[in-house]
């Protein structure tokens, strides 16, 4: 199921993407992976990674979501904070506002926008706190005793209302009405968006009609991109950059986050592994793509041949049909498409070090 497969960041898992992130990092200043860390380390988050404990021995996905923020390097990429840091600098000081001291800068960023940069990366880890919220309805006897389980739900809300309470407290510190308004916009947009995953998670299997193409986007956007597209705009208003500026800012994380989210969907269907294959999601672009093409009854009918006798699905048969048609190489182009748009949108801003990073962050999602 959906829950049982959260990672705290899909990230592409190769070298390359991890060499770039790591890159970038040194630009910005410091390792953004401990940008949280003074929340994470606070008395009351303390006591609630304490109470998360109680759920060793379960499948709650709380328990993985928690130990990714300890133990798991390799996906714990806080992107989105550090390509806020990352356009911070590539835009460099505004001449034009004399009020904005340039000696408060460190490494070329303003402390507001560094601050941005966490409240981006607190309310991101938020709502993925708030994913791992199990359907008690789902459960089967590996999962945990039901009473665990209450527990891990209760844990998961508290935590990520503790995390969404710090972040908006840092939000109205910023003291700027125009981010607190981009923001919280996108706070909306991610309820909405999360409320449309639920939604078609909730449905048999896939059976019924499904998303095309053009509201996948949609969706994928305010769930995954309205977040990172108003921070990058934010993080231009915090420091007086004019609107064609914070234009390019939002273009840039808009299309970034959208081609991550593709590069992220295409990991099962590019494994090459013998074995049993991942299991994937029916709303992955790739899924999306393939039912559009081949048409309902074709994927209804593909969908009942992939079912076992104890009616669960044989991903197995199922890759081989999605992959059988043009619905991979199409979302590989879709990714592609993302990647040159944030590509085009970064060139307006002067040629620099972070800029440099974030053509390589843009080009990085298109390595699969």
């Amino acid at each position: 199921e959906a829950w049982r497969t959260l990672s705290l960041l899909s990230s592409s898992g190769s070298s390359n993407w991890s060499k770039v992130v790591s890159d970038a990092e040194k630009i910005v200043g410091y390792p953004t992976s401990f940008m949280s860390l003074r929340c994470l380390l606070s008395d009351e988050l303390s006591n609630v990674a304490m109470h998360v404990r109680k759920l060793v021995g379960t499948q709650h996905p709380l328990l993985n979501t928690a130990r990714g923020f300890v133990y798991d390097s390799k996906n714990n990429l806080q992107m989105r904070g550090l390509v806020v840091l990352l356009l911070s600098k590539a835009a460099g000081p505004n001449q034009a506002a004399s009020d904005l001291l340039t000696q408060d800068m460190v490494s070329g960023i303003y402390p507001s926008q560094r601050n941005l940069a966490e409240i981006t990366e607190l309310i991101h880890t938020a709502f993925l706190v708030h994913r791992g919220i199990v359907d008690l309805k789902e459960l089967t006897v590996s999962d945990g005793s039901l009473k665990d389980m209450q527990f891990g739900n209760k844990m998961a809300v508290l935590g990520g209302d503790f995390l969404l309470a710090n972040a908006c407290t840092g939000l109205a510190q910023l003291d700027n009405t125009k981010v607190v308004e981009l923001i919280s916009s996108a706070i909306g947009d991610l309820v909405q968006g999360v409320y449309y995953e639920n939604s078609s998670i909730t449905e048999d299997n896939g059976l019924i009609d499904g998303v095309n193409v053009a509201q996948w986007e949609e969706q994928t956007f305010l769930s995954h991109g309205a977040l990172l597209a108003k921070s990058c705009q934010a993080a231009m208003e915090l420091a007086r950059h004019d609107m064609e500026s914070q234009r390019v800012a939002y273009k840039y994380g808009k299309h970034l986050s959208l081609g991550h989210k593709l590069n992220s969907d295409l990991q099962p269907f590019m494994k090459s592994d013998v074995g049993e294959p991942a299991s994937f999601s029916f709303s992955a672009a790739p899924v999306v793509f393939h039912r559009q093409i081949v048409g309902q009854e074709t994927w209804h009918q593909q969908l009942q041949q992939a079912k076992t006798f104890r009616n669960q699905v044989d991903y197995s048969k199922l890759l081989a049909a999605v992959k059988s048609e043009k619905g991979v190489s199409s979302a590989m182009d879709l990714c592609c498409y993302h990647s040159n748009k944030a590509l085009e949108a970064i060139q307006a801003f002067p040629s620099s070090e972070a800029r440099s990073a974030l053509e390589n962050i843009a080009s990085a999602i298109t390595k699969f």
